[in-house]
């Protein structure tokens, strides 16, 4: 299968955005969103399904998933993204809010928003954290726009081989900026011993990295 690796050449400059800055955009988000009146958030995977669920929270709306993606296991191997999960039938005469981690494009917020309406939705309107400027135009609402290289707080590490390491796709990224990851750009996070668990194993699906999942 083929791969589609992001081209992140062309960003300027490093973002690395705290959990602090992740409530705070969206608090942003969800005031700005509230005039519109969403009953319905719908949430896009993976990466959205962060600022998705609070924004619902914060809201009170309700919330759903849907997922449409360009990757198999966190690496991207399709050209356009592919529908995972599509929106319920239930948004049929709803007000509904798409929120998405970043725009790029704008190619999947478009995608969703289409679907959504094709579905009978009385208005569909989005929101991101991030747009960068090519993609600006597109979302309703955005926390930021630029273009620089953001680092998500919730997948900078992963899991390899029982250890944590920066996620290989950020160092990347990284190495295009002419930058190498270390400590300072890593969540400082506090250390937990688990209460019950710890010696068991188990498995997880977080958000993509950065900028690959949301277009």
């Amino acid at each position: 299968m083929a791969e589609y690796p992001y081209d992140y050449s062309t960003r300027q400059g490093v973002h690395p955005v705290s959990w602090e800055d992740y409530h705070g955009i969206c608090k942003a988000l969800a005031q700005a969103a509230s005039r519109f009146g969403p009953q319905i958030v719908l949430a896009v995977g993976r990466g959205g399904y962060y600022p998705g669920t609070l924004i619902a929270h914060i809201l009170q709306a309700e919330l759903y998933p849907v997922r449409l993606s360009r990757r198999v296991h966190d690496v991207v191997q399709y050209a356009r993204p592919r529908w995972l999960v599509e929106p319920p039938a239930l948004v049929e005469g709803c007000r509904v809010l798409v929120v998405d981690e970043i725009c790029d494009s704008g190619e999947t917020l478009t995608m969703v928003a289409e679907k959504v309406a094709s579905l009978g939705a009385r208005e569909v309107r989005s929101a991101v954290m991030y747009a960068h400027t090519r993609g600006a135009s597109v979302p309703d609402y955005a926390g930021l726009i630029t273009d620089a290289l953001l680092l998500n707080p919730w997948d900078r590490e992963i899991l390899r081989e029982g250890r944590f390491c920066f996620h290989p796709e950020y160092v990347r990224a990284l190495a295009e900026q002419g930058m190498a990851p270390d400590a300072s750009l890593l969540i400082q996070a506090t250390s937990v011993v688990l209460a019950k668990g710890a010696g068991a194993g188990s498995g997880g699906d977080g958000g993509g990295a950065g900028e690959g999942e949301g277009d």
